[in-house]
């Protein structure tokens, strides 16, 4: 017989079923295609960038193979020089390369073969010297005369006779590579030579290595400005130096000693050979002032350091000029002053 108190507490089971619930849909799979589609996205992203690198180095080709004459990119925008895909920084002028490699004997051994011709001038030249490793030296009008004619021969193997004037002056040889209304030098806005352009400058490195003489490598614009004149935005200023370096480039990557550079300049368009058209093509140029050794001693000791100095205070040091000059233009002067009709007659007294 069971108790009163039995009846009410009977063990209760529960058991819960294993079918499918309303969440089960959103397990790991959903993740899985996650992946593959952010992995289809990248890839897209890759072959459009791959695209646009090439587009652009396309157009860069056919910017440099064109007529810089013909090329503008609009004034007041920035150029942008050849360089790698969109972002690089690097830019992709060629350099020259030093070494003892069989690569750079044969480019080398090239130039050499390739500037034989301009070695045979008329009879007019100075002899060349029988030894490979002498120098020239151009000091005579004689000499800066046939170094003219060998640079105007190179310049029309090219097409550019146009393109060069040379003109001997009391320091030195002045050759002016300039633009014309149907070639140009660089590409319009840029610091990227025309392919005849560097051709011409890499024929002249073998020419300039046998030379003793140092020069200067002047950049110059035109007059036309950019848009954004503010003092820190790409002006004529940037372009003509930019334009000097990329002629220097080109004619070490000419087998040129790089000690025959005294010094690059850019000149803007402070220094215009017509003045009467701001955008004429003759203002675009690179000059080469190939110096005699008087001149270009003269100009690099205006920069180097002082010979003769005389102590004004404590950290301060004043140049004194040669002194045998000194006395000279002394005496020139007194000579003047007693000859003048001119001079204060209470010196008589």
């Amino acid at each position: 017989m069971l108790k009163p108190h039995d009846k009410a507490h009977d063990q209760t089971i529960v058991k819960r079923g294993g079918g499918k619930h309303k969440h089960d849909d959103h397990g790991g799979a959903w993740k899985v295609a996650f992946a593959d589609f952010c992995l289809a996205l990248m890839c897209l992203f890759l072959v459009l960038w791959l695209m646009a690198a090439r587009n652009t180095e396309s157009l860069e080709q056919i910017l440099t193979e064109a007529d810089g004459a013909k090329t503008d990119q609009g004034k007041g925008v920035m150029p942008e020089q050849v360089g790698g895909p969109r972002g690089s920084l690097i830019d992709r002028f060629p350099m020259p390369h030093f070494g003892n490699t069989e690569s750079d004997g044969k480019q080398k051994s090239k130039a050499e073969d390739t500037d034989e011709p301009t070695k045979e001038p008329a009879d007019d030249a100075p002899t060349a010297p029988t030894t490979p490793t002498s120098k020239v030296k151009y000091e005579s009008p004689d000499d800066l005369q046939a170094l003219s004619k060998a640079l105007t021969k190179m310049s029309a193997e090219f097409g550019l006779t146009s393109n060069l004037e040379a003109v001997i002056t009391p320091y030195g040889l002045r050759v002016m590579l300039h633009d014309t209304d149907r070639q140009g030098m660089f590409v319009r806005g840029s610091a990227v030579p025309t392919d005849r352009f560097r051709s011409l400058l890499r024929k002249m490195g073998p020419l300039f290595r046998q030379m003793e003489n140092q020069m200067l490598i002047v950049g110059h614009t035109d007059s036309l400005q950019y848009a954004d004149t503010s003092y820190a935005a790409f002006s004529n200023w940037t372009l003509s130096a930019n334009r000097a370096m990329s002629a220097r480039s080109q004619l070490l990557a000419g087998s040129m000693n790089p000690e025959s550079v005294l010094q690059v300049v850019g000149m803007a368009d402070r220094a215009p050979l017509d003045i009467k058209r701001a955008d004429a093509g003759v203002n675009r140029r690179i000059e080469l002032l190939i110096l005699t050794t008087a001149q270009a001693r003269t100009i690099a000791a205006m920069f180097g350091m002082p010979d003769n100095r005389s102590t004004l205070i404590q950290d301060v040091d004043t140049a004194l000029p040669d002194a045998t000059l000194l006395q000279k233009l002394r005496n020139q002067l007194s000579g003047q002053s007693e000859n003048s009709p001119l001079r204060d007659p209470r010196r008589n007294k």
